[in-house]
């Protein structure tokens, strides 16, 4: 026998051994880049489980424990709100499905803010379901880059996050309208150059009864990078008239149900327990809401303003 013969029982062994780690290799699914976690001090405590809920009408409740997200129903698809972080897409659309709805009947995703946790998912969601993403011309420069603006007060802070090519652009006021509902954009500055907050009218059904004003609000707290001052700083004058003008037109909103980019922030995560609870009346609807979240946030800003202004005199003083 040729020493360089093999039987056919040991040739197939030896092909198949070979062949094994190509086979394992093709069998681990590939890893999907726009889902993969933003790893934050926060990720966690933000992505908690939350159960989805209809919070009134056509208005639902499809995020996660600390991060908001809303779906519009209306005879002609659906509307979705922000999109959390990228490892809480997986949540929002099994949240979807449970609610009997159908991931490619999403028309358009609207974003508050382009930060990570309220905009990272938007590139898979956007993959996913087909819908056109809309967003302020500053947010949506955000968005396809990938990544805070420069202006941003957390620039430098802030994770990038997938980037999202196809953004269509909105202007402050303008009114975007599918299957009888009418959704419009309200710039919000502060917390972010391209802010916006959304409102629409939520009625209970088709024929327009217990109608209410609904307002998906973005985050106005006064939150900023160390080196940056509301104040007046490089590159940039005194922002604080701009930010209370913010929260003055934001506390003047037609506001019945508010609904905050952080639940926490307004109370929202209290009021989804016990509207799962079937408390009733029904707790989000409170028209208070928009004037007390806009009055927590200012008193945030006067108090980094007298920080700013505190640092300011020390480092005067040395």
């Amino acid at each position: 026998m040729s020493p360089f013969f093999l039987s056919k029982t040991l040739l197939g062994i030896a092909l198949a051994t070979v062949s094994l780690p190509s086979i394992a290799q093709a069998a681990t699914p590939a890893l999907d880049p726009l889902t993969q976690p933003i790893a934050s001090p926060y990720a966690a405590q933000w992505n908690r489980p939350q159960q989805p809920a209809r919070i009134h009408g056509d208005t639902y409740y499809v995020g996660v424990g600390g991060l908001s997200v809303a779906l519009i129903h209306t005879r002609d698809g659906l509307i979705l709100i922000d999109g959390a972080l990228p490892q809480s897409v997986a949540a929002i659309e099994e949240h979807i499905l449970e609610l009997g709805f159908r991931l490619q009947d999403i028309k358009f995703i609207l974003n508050t803010e382009a930060h990570f946790d309220h905009s990272g998912g938007i590139a898979a969601l956007a993959r996913d379901s087909g819908a056109q993403v809309i967003a302020s011309p500053l947010g949506a420069q955000a968005l396809r880059a990938g990544r805070v603006l420069d202006t941003d007060p957390q620039a430098g802070e802030i994770d990038a996050m997938p980037a999202v090519a196809n953004v269509r652009e909105i202007a402050d006021g303008e009114t975007l309208r599918l299957g009888g509902v009418a959704v419009t954009a309200r710039y919000t500055p502060g917390h972010t150059p391209g802010s916006t907050s959304w409102t629409w009218v939520s009625c209970e059904d088709a024929e327009g009864r217990e109608c209410l004003n609904v307002v998906f609000g973005a985050s106005l707290t006064p939150v900023a990078a160390g080196h940056f001052h509301f104040s007046g700083g490089a590159g940039h004058g005194d922002m604080t008239p701009a930010f209370r003008r913010t929260m003055q037109d934001f506390a003047r909103l037609p506001c019945d149900i508010l609904i905050s980019a952080h639940p926490d922030h307004s109370g929202a995560d209290d009021k989804l327990k016990r509207l799962l609870e079937g408390a009733a009346p029904n707790p989000f609807i409170d028209t208070q809401a928009c004037r007390d979240y806009a009055a927590k946030n200012e008193a945030k800003l006067d108090a980094r303003i007298a920080k700013e202004k505190a640092a300011a005199g020390e480092a005067a003083a040395k």
